[in-house]
């Protein structure tokens, strides 16, 4: 039995993800923005063991949160799902001054990976966009482009397939990995996406639990179960650095 964080699992993936790891009796912590949306997932999810709150948008959220999930004690995996779509227009920029998408889909797994007590699996869910994103980091937060939302979002999924990458590396006793659910019929992905729904959340469950080998691997993208190749850049090791270096340098978090 296994120990899991799921961020993001008030709702979609992330609170279907975290049903079926309850449901095959691992305990489970959820997570919402807010402590009306951490409510709704613990009585979502029966069985879920306890919720923590905590908004993504904010580094000083995500830092508390990061100390509050600590508190709870040791977990085996941490599953980042929480996620801002590409549907969203650009609204006002956080209370740090970043775009919402970058700083809930980029920032804020890299934060809690940073401070939370090192799991032995770390799942970042990303997005087969990601390889249509641009890769040189250039104008990171967007403050010299006009907005794209969908490129916005692009960037911020090939950001999580490199976090998991670079972690991969740098932490040669964590499986890290990043998984592409598919597009499918949830809140974000809107309601004429075409994927499996029902297959959506069980590669990111699999890789956080099971002792299937091919689960004990590291450095690797996934699509329904199987490994899929990432955009090339997201193997080159100076990218991975970059974006390591950046998302300090925003955060002010130095990962250990």
């Amino acid at each position: 039995m296994a120990r899991i964080l799921v961020t993001g699992s008030a709702d979609g993936l992330g609170r279907m993800a975290a049903a079926l790891l309850v449901t095959a009796g691992h305990r489970v912590v959820v997570h919402g923005r807010s402590a009306e949306r951490a409510h709704k997932a613990l009585e979502q999810i029966p069985g879920a063991e306890a919720a923590v709150t905590g908004d993504l948008a904010s580094i000083e959220a995500t830092c508390q949160l990061a100390h509050e999930v600590n508190r709870l004690g040791a977990f085996d995996a941490v599953i980042h799902n929480a996620g801002v779509g590409y549907r969203e227009r650009r609204r006002g920029d956080t209370r740090d001054g970043l775009p919402e998408v970058l700083a809930v889909n980029t920032l804020a797994p890299y934060i809690l990976t940073a401070l939370i007590q090192r799991p032995q699996r770390l799942i970042f869910v990303s997005s087969g966009l990601h390889r249509s994103a641009d890769a040189d980091l250039e104008d990171f937060t967007w403050t010299q482009r006009p907005w794209n939302g969908l490129a916005a979002y692009a960037e911020t999924k090939l950001h999580e397939v490199l976090l998991a990458f670079a972690l991969a590396r740098r932490w040669p006793d964590v499986f890290s990995n990043s998984v592409e659910p598919g597009w499918v019929a949830t809140k974000m992905g809107g309601p004429n996406a075409p994927d499996d729904l029902d297959a959506a959340p069980r590669t990111q469950a699999w890789l956080a639990s099971s002792n299937d080998p091919a689960a004990h691997i590291s450095g690797k993208n996934f699509y329904h179960m199987r490994q899929q190749p990432a955009l090339a850049a997201a193997s080159d090791t100076a990218l991975q650095d970059r974006l390591l270096a950046e998302c300090g340098r925003i955060s002010g978090v130095a990962l250990p």
